[in-house]
């Protein structure tokens, strides 16, 4: 029986897998649970799983502590935002499985993450990463050709870049596929997230810039592929649902049953894929950019981003202004040559200021 830390235990990966163990109680014990400002929902889950008062948390800062206090098999970090770099160091210090669905703590926190890492001691949660996991178990690292990353196109696939200037954050909010949280919805309908995905593709599997492609896939069924040198392509499909991959983080590389209902092949599918509109969604293009720049690059992308977002949703700036604010506040930074924990940190701060002050001189 594997015991289980939650971190976002009241957010969607977190309900999900607290499903997922209610579901197999003989598999898994949930021995750490935190959340947010839900108090309501973070206290009765840890009823309902009889998790001990004292190995519930609130915060990022509580939910380290949680982490470094307390014996479990895996971590399950579900946190939002760059917030979850300290959890995910240290759960990674501690020894334990990192089950991560905190995209942004790999990202902002580049090496300082993978070198801390033991070989195989990260297994990724977002669907398209869990997926190139799965298909690289096909083949030998040097038989891969390119990773391709899929990408729904979210609500806006198709729109030139004159009518992303007219869309609303209630349009932006109306993902076609999958129901999330409001900065990562968001962050697919700017494609933002897709370039978080990738650099976090580059981090995972150690794989060049120049080998990680996008495609435009909208039914969201074929999760990402892997092109082998012999020209041989591997997906991995499933109806789009979290839970495979969060049951996958838990037990990798073991599956358990009926975690996910396949796709039913008595019944017709039509599967399209199309180019990513690169000069109308920018963000792919500046991901690439900041995570071959590397350093603190990427958590100046991510800060900027998440500024933005907000500005956006409180109607300061317009959809396309996420993006040239990111690259407002790209272009302008110094990065430090040493890459520390308090170096990402200061990048972070220095990012928010200068987004929100592009966002106060636009408004």
């Amino acid at each position: 029986m594997k015991k289980i830390i939650i971190l976002g235990s009241t957010g969607s990966i977190g309900t999900q897998a607290l499903e997922i163990i209610e579901a197999n109680p003989d598999k898994f014990q949930v021995v750490g649970l935190a959340g947010n400002s839900n108090k309501e929902l973070l206290a009765a889950q840890a009823s309902k799983f009889s998790v001990n008062e004292k190995n519930v948390a609130i915060g990022a800062d509580e939910a380290t502590a949680l982490v470094e206090n307390t014996d479990a098999d895996v971590v399950i970090n579900g946190i939002t935002g760059s917030i979850g770099l300290a959890p995910t160091l240290a759960t990674l210090k501690t020894g334990k499985r990192l089950a991560l669905a905190n995209k942004e703590s790999l990202i902002v926190g580049g090496r300082l993450v993978t070198e801390a890492a033991a070989p195989g001691q990260i297994v990724p949660v977002d669907s398209e990463h869990s997926a190139l996991a799965q298909c690289l178990l096909a083949g030998d690292s040097k038989e891969v050709a390119t990773l391709i990353l899929t990408a729904s196109g979210g609500p806006f696939r198709g729109f030139t870049a004159e009518q992303l200037k007219q869309v609303t954050p209630e349009q932006a909010l109306k993902h076609p596929t999958w129901t999330m949280g409001r900065v990562v919805t968001t962050n697919s309908a700017t494609m933002v997230n897709k370039g978080l995905e990738l650099i976090e593709a580059h981090l995972l599997f150690n794989v060049p810039f120049d080998q990680i492609e996008v495609t435009v896939h909208p039914q969201s069924v074929v999760h990402s592929m892997v092109s082998f040198i012999d020209g041989s392509i591997i997906a991995q499909c499933s109806p789009p649902d979290m839970k495979l991959p969060i049951a996958l983080g838990m037990t990798w590389p073991e599956r358990i049953e009926n975690v996910s209902p396949p796709v039913d092949f008595t019944k017709a599918h039509t599967w399209t894929f199309e180019p990513l509109d690169e000069d109308v969604f920018k963000a792919v293009k500046i991901a690439r950019q900041v995570g071959s720049a590397g350093l603190t690059y990427p958590a100046v992308y991510n800060a900027a981003n998440e500024q933005a977002v907000d500005a956006f949703h409180d109607k300061a700036i317009s959809f396309p202004e996420i993006i040239e604010i990111i690259e407002e506040v790209v272009a302008s930074h110094k990065p430090q040559q040493e890459m520390t924990f308090e170096s990402v940190l200061a990048a972070e701060v220095w990012a928010r200021e200068t987004a929100n002050r592009l966002i106060a001189n636009r408004s």
